[in-house]
């Protein structure tokens, strides 16, 4: 599987669970971090935990590995890291805080397709 293929699929996957504003950016030629940014928001902690916890079991049910998932405990900014991909999962207030859409705003954002 591509990595744009796994970067529609774990958006997919936070879609199925109601993330809010779905984002992902091209960090190829930005950041040696990762390829992509795939960043959304849940409402409250335990929506937030079942972002997460779905977009680790879609990726798993695929074959793909998931190489860290960080933060689940406090379900205020969870990382998954999905080798190319990272997702930034947020908790609402978290979210506005850091603002990582604006941080990395000379990222280009791309289209998903969660259907």
């Amino acid at each position: 599987m591509d990595v744009k293929a796994m970067l529609n699929l774990a958006a997919k996957a936070c879609d199925d669970k109601r993330a809010e504003d779905i984002v992902a950016l091209d960090m190829e030629h930005i950041s040696l971090i990762a390829d992509y940014f795939l960043i959304c928001h849940g409402n409250n902690e335990r929506q937030v935990q079942a972002i997460a916890r779905d977009v680790k079991e879609t990726m798993e049910e695929n074959g793909i590995s998931i190489k860290r998932m960080e933060g689940f405990e406090q379900a205020r900014w969870i990382l998954v890291d999905i080798g190319d991909i990272v997702c930034h999962i947020f908790h609402k207030d978290e979210r506005t805080y850091y603002n990582l859409e604006r941080l990395w705003g000379d990222a280009p954002r791309l289209a998903l397709q969660t259907d």
